[in-house]
């Protein structure tokens, strides 16, 4: 853990090194190289699976089990291969930086990119930054382009991927909706992969089959009798998209078989008894602020310095279950902290155990905030906040990219734990820098010509 933090610390000072002693065409024009280069490993990302499928619209392919459909998103990873929502928040960045340094053409390569990674959080976060920008920033050209990424947000959510945007109204509407949720429908869980459950489906299937096979039969018949000159044709019925085989497959993963087993091995079964109390229709993400809450109730003595580093809630914490879930780690050398394995580990088993729809960033309890006060208590939390966050909020202007970029990262904190990943922060950084710098120089050649 130290050592991932002594990394934090060197990545911004090389970055800050690099900006003060390279000059800034060189380090715009990398920019622009490093953001071509993930967009052609993101459009060929998509080209293999439009081959994959052949299908040009992935977005709506609902064969091979949904493999693709809603999540075709997440196969879009970029030069980066990580989650495709750090290719989506990077590519984030870039539409606030290249739409202030007046680039459209890669301004609408980013926002393209962006996307195709299908992530609606991100979108979210965009759409709030667009609207500053397009009220703050004078330029009519800017603001055009502002208009254009919205429309082109729009475009995307209505005709290329809808299931995109109702997704998003049932996660809002699973957040409020007051029903009692005993009356609702249960969620499948593995359990479908029992012998009686598959043996239904394939009943099902089976009689679905037969029933298509005879209608397109009946309809057949029907068009030639009803038709036989040459302008007639025969019509094709659409498949039936509720049908067995346009369904998400339910298959238990080998992954889901491994954290099933530890959880089984669990005596008190911890990822059931940790979360059953909770309300099902909230997310993950609430889920895990509301275990941090009550962790604070019941150990009030640790809200100054935490629960220790990698005890709570880090992606270390994780990986030294060696579960595999953020990477390896020697089973010999396994750590979990009880309070870590009865909050956040138990809310991820209990989401991840579950069908694939289930595994989505907002049922997962990563975030930047939860991290450091959970680990390093209120000291941790404050210390982030007046000496880095602080830093950068003192050296920046109105009329930059800064602030667009700040709200940004804000709310990515919330979503994972970017320090660790030295990925997202590093461009941030790198970007928050280059921005200081050169306000710094405008300022300092003004007093020369006074």
């Amino acid at each position: 853990g130290l050592f991932f933090w002594l990394l934090c610390i060197l990545a911004i000072h090389q970055i800050k090194l690099s900006v003060e002693n390279l000059q800034p065409q060189i380090i715009y024009n990398t920019l622009i190289a490093f953001f071509i280069i993930n967009a052609c490993f993101s459009f060929f990302n998509l080209f293999a699976i439009i081959i994959e499928i052949r299908t040009l619209n992935p977005y709506q392919y609902q064969g091979l089990f949904q493999e693709y459909f809603i999540g075709t998103g997440d196969y879009i990873k970029g030069v980066f291969f990580d989650t495709s929502t750090t290719n989506a928040i990077i590519n984030a960045f870039g539409i606030v930086y290249f739409l202030v340094r007046k680039n459209f053409a890669m301004t609408l390569m980013c926002m393209l990119v962006l996307l195709l990674t299908g992530s609606n959080s991100t979108n979210i976060l965009l759409v709030i930054v667009l609207i500053y920008m397009f009220i703050f920033q004078n330029n009519k050209d800017q603001k055009s382009i502002v208009v254009v990424c919205l429309f082109m947000l729009i475009i995307f959510l209505v005709k290329v991927s809808p299931q995109n945007n109702q997704y998003s109204l049932t996660t809002v509407q699973r957040i409020f909706n007051k029903e009692d949720t005993a009356r609702r429908k249960p969620a499948v869980t593995v359990a479908d992969t029992n012998l009686q459950a598959r043996q239904m489906k394939f009943a099902m299937g089976y009689i679905d089959s037969i029933k298509r096979k005879l209608a397109a039969q009946k309809q057949t018949s029907a068009s030639l009798l009803n038709g036989s000159n040459f302008w007639n044709r025969p019509v094709i019925p659409k498949p039936d998209i509720n049908s067995f085989e346009y369904q998400s497959s339910s298959d238990t993963t080998q992954k889901q078989k491994e954290l099933i087993e530890f959880s089984n091995s669990q005596s008190e079964a911890s990822y059931i008894s940790a979360i059953k109390n909770n309300p099902q229709n909230l997310p993950g993400k609430l889920i895990a602020l509301k275990q941090s809450i009550a962790f604070f109730i019941n150990h009030p003595t640790k809200i100054i310095t935490g629960n220790g580093m990698g005890n709570f809630s880090s992606k270390l914490a994780f990986r030294a279950t060696a579960l595999k879930i953020a990477g390896g780690y020697p089973q010999k050398y396994k750590y979990i902290n009880k309070d870590f394995k009865e909050n956040h580990l138990a809310l991820y088993l209990y989401f991840f155990i579950k069908k694939t729809g289930l595994h989505s960033v907002i049922n997962t309890p990563d975030n930047v905030y939860d991290q450091l006060l959970g680990e390093y208590g209120l000291l941790g939390l404050f210390s982030f906040l007046f000496f880095y966050i602080a830093f950068f909020l003192r050296r920046i202007k109105k009329q930059s990219y800064s602030i667009p970029l700040l709200i940004i990262m804000s709310g990515v904190f919330l979503l994972g734990y970017w320090f660790e990943q030295l990925s997202i922060v590093i461009l941030f950084e790198l970007l928050m820098l280059i921005d200081m710098n050169e306000s710094s120089s405008v300022i300092h050649l003004k007093e020369e010509v006074k």
